[in-house]
């Protein structure tokens, strides 16, 4: 008898009729390779990796059998390329008729994950309403409340085409929307624009305690309001000069971004985050050191700077408002669009590499956005602190780990969290206001301390 020829694993056997058993036990396994159960593949069948999109077929696997052949064969249910080191759920390779997430147009699911690792649309209602809410409250409560139902009804009368009776005075109505709603909404502008720029900033550096001020945003913007104010006159900066101060914190904010990646660069392509963010502290240093310097020979205006640097949301009209709002909707659209990047940077470098994605230029692109949105937060409220690491790492915890998810949800809660903190600030010490930056320090504070022991376990 002829021996018989080895043959690959999943190749229907050309001897013999389709639907005819093989010879089974008897049959000649005298070859280097054992042969696969004898049942014909499905044509154009593929093995789905999960989680990984776009492998499939892996070598040595057959599309119709859960065996390995060769070398490659191993044991138990869940069997991995030694090469590439990926799992491959043999169960959901034999399922005849089913075609990977590439082949279908879907995309993989996370891989360990039996759900996707989208944005939820409960999640996504939350966030919405959480804004809701704290336009609500920030607007009715104050040196003098407002009833919040009929606050709401005024609010709507602002739509177009809508004309109800809210029951309120002229003056009150006056109150609710030239007063408060602008003080609002510059609230949830700033805190959105700092919870997004806090997240990118943490999916870019791989650091948990990135937050905004992180490559010397704050240092520039301070250098430059307290030369402003210091230099300029005994006239209030405050009031006076509108557009200067935010202009200026503006400049020297962008200004402190461009000398932390110029110094970054300066290693060549050597360059790492670590690198940016060792830039980043030296810049911060030096700045700093130049304002110091400068409130020491101008002391008076020692209480006028420190106003700035505590934050405020102190906005007369819609002036502010619109000043925020181009570079908001620029920023969010630009992290936005690029969110997925941060999962696949978060691999690090090599594996995004591999993937084709170019880590350096999606890198820099995310924190030019992000420092322009940081930017024009801090021209128009001063300095605020810890908003970026707080909402970030609440988000995280409770809806998920993705940057598909942290990104938009931190903007939506950022809004809300800052836009609630000024209602305390305003009515905490009334008629007197606190500044806001020390209401989210003492809120940062203890939660800095716990994502830093966080942190330290996760390291350790």
């Amino acid at each position: 008898m002829r021996p018989t020829e080895p043959r690959p694993a999943g190749t229907p056997d050309a001897s013999r009729p389709a639907g005819v058993p093989g010879a089974g036990p008897a049959a000649d396994t005298s070859g280097p390779v054992a042969d696969a159960p004898d049942t014909p593949d499905a044509p154009g069948r593929a093995v789905e990796v999960p989680g990984v999109p776009g492998v499939s077929g892996v070598p040595g696997v057959s599309a119709g059998s859960d065996r390995l052949t060769g070398s490659d064969r191993l044991t138990g249910s869940d069997r991995s390329d030694r090469s590439a080191g990926v799992k491959v759920d043999a169960g959901s390779a034999a399922a005849a008729g089913r075609r990977s997430p590439v082949q279908s147009g879907r995309r993989p699911a996370a891989a360990g994950s039996g759900r996707p690792a989208g944005l939820r649309k409960r999640w996504l209602a939350a966030g919405v309403l959480a804004v809701l809410v704290a336009l609500v409250a920030g607007v009715s409560l104050g040196p003098v409340n407002l009833p919040p139902g009929s606050v709401a009804v005024e609010l709507l009368n602002l739509l177009p085409g809508v004309r109800l009776d809210s029951g309120l005075t002229p003056g009150e109505a006056a109150i609710v929307t030239q007063l408060r709603l602008p003080r609002v909404v510059l609230g949830l502008l700033v805190g959105g624009l700092l919870a997004l720029a806090g997240g990118a900033y943490q999916g870019v550096f791989r650091n948990p305690l990135a937050d905004p001020y992180l490559l010397g945003v704050a240092a520039g913007a301070g250098l430059a309001v307290t030369a402003v104010i210091a230099l300029g006159g005994a006239m209030d900066p405050l009031v006076g000069l509108p557009l200067t101060v935010p202009l200026a914190a503006f400049v020297g904010a962008l200004g402190a971004v461009v000398m932390t990646y110029l110094l970054g660069a300066a290693g060549g392509r050597s360059r790492s985050p670590a690198t940016l963010i060792l830039a980043g502290v030296a810049v911060s240093a030096f700045l700093s050191a130049g304002q110091t310097y400068l409130l020491q020979r101008h002391s008076e205006s020692i209480q006028q700077v420190y106003a700035w640097l505590l934050g405020r949301l102190a906005t007369a009209g819609w002036h502010d408002v619109l000043l925020v709002l181009p570079y908001f909707v620029l920023t969010a659209v630009v992290v936005l669009l690029h969110r997925r990047e941060l999962d696949v940077l978060s691999l690090g470098d090599d594996e995004a590499a591999s993937l084709g994605l170019h880590p350096q230029r999606s890198r820099y692109l995310l924190i030019a956005a992000a420092s322009l949105g940081t930017a024009a937060a801090v021209s128009a409220s001063g300095l605020i602190g810890f908003v970026g690491i707080i909402v970030p790492h609440t988000v995280r915890l409770l809806a998920g780990s993705s940057y598909r998810v942290i990104l938009p949800l931190s903007m939506l809660f950022g809004g809300a969290f800052l836009a609630l903190t000024d209602v305390v600030a305003r009515t905490a010490a009334a008629p007197a206001e606190i500044p806001i930056g020390v209401v989210t320090a003492l809120l940062g504070g203890p939660f800095f301390v716990l994502v830093l022991r966080t942190a330290r376990r996760v390291l350790t």
